[in-house]
């Protein structure tokens, strides 16, 4: 990297994708706004709705949530079918099991302690805390990742004798349009990005579509193995290994965009110092 410059930063962020800019030009970093997904609410709404009456009416002995995004839009729709006050009383009543802060800083707002906090936040992690409970004939319910349907995790509660109900409240759909992944993956490979922050799995998986529809996945290995790459946490680090990716900085333990960013900046600085 140049010190002679800003360094620039490109941002695969959609939902507080200005947060996240804002967060690197206040430390004099130059971003490239390429927003790779959006979240919506899941199109399946008669399915949610179903799921939610479910909750509230008949209580689970457990309940597994990935993602803070998902308490939020399980509580849209609870609005939408005027069930929110019977939704919330049910999480108080439910043990609640929860992969990483997200999810327990979104049940917080709602004065609502998980039970069972995962070890680590990843599928790994939350499997590891279910070993320590008792499931035998238990009704475990799970909020999936996107419309991901997790297949290790699913295994590992068949092992058990248990059927889970899941929901899926949101789903990733395309936000920035080909044209512009592709000049993204032109500029990294031309070395005129110094740093990429990806902040989640689904990011990393469109990039990786648009290259594979290039036929040029190799070109965008090589270019991120030339660039600073940052993940907001072990999940996307985990979804950039699996391509061949190393991660150059992560947070250590908070796993949300302000440590992110000052890492990625940190690591910025020691770049522009050498």
């Amino acid at each position: 990297m140049n010190a002679a410059r800003r360094p620039i930063v490109a941002l695969p962020e959609t939902r507080q994708l200005d947060v996240l800019a804002g967060l690197l030009e206040r430390r004099d970093v130059d971003v490239v706004r390429c927003p790779l997904v959006a979240i919506k609410d899941s199109p399946e709404r008669d399915a949610v709705v179903t799921w939610l009456t479910r909750f509230c009416n008949e209580p689970m002995d457990l309940f597994v949530i990935f993602t803070g995004e998902g308490i939020r839009r399980l509580l849209g729709f609870a609005d939408d079918a005027g069930l929110r006050e019977d939704f919330v009383a049910a999480l108080a009543k439910t043990p609640l099991v929860t992969r990483g802060p997200k999810p327990v800083r979104e049940l917080r707002k709602l004065d609502i302690q998980p039970a069972h906090p995962a070890v680590a936040p990843t599928t790994d992690g939350v499997i590891d805390t279910l070993s320590d409970i008792d499931l035998e004939g238990k009704r475990v319910g799970v909020q999936l990742y996107g419309s991901d349907p997790n297949d290790k995790l699913m295994a590992y509660l068949a092992s058990r004798d248990v059927m889970p109900d899941c929901v899926a409240p949101y789903i990733y759909a395309s936000k920035s349009d080909d044209e512009a992944v592709e000049t993204l993956i032109d500029r990294l490979a031309a070395g005129e990005i110094d740093a990429i922050a990806f902040t989640s799995k689904a990011q990393v998986e469109r990039l990786v579509a648009m290259a594979e529809r290039q036929q040029s996945v190799e070109r965008l290995k090589a270019a991120l193995g030339r660039v600073v790459v940052a993940a907001v946490g072990p999940i996307v680090v985990d979804e950039l290994a699996a391509l061949g990716v190393s991660v150059d900085t992560v947070p250590d333990d908070d796993f949300f965009m302000k440590p992110m960013v000052t890492a990625l900046v940190n690591r910025l600085q020691r770049s522009g110092s050498e």
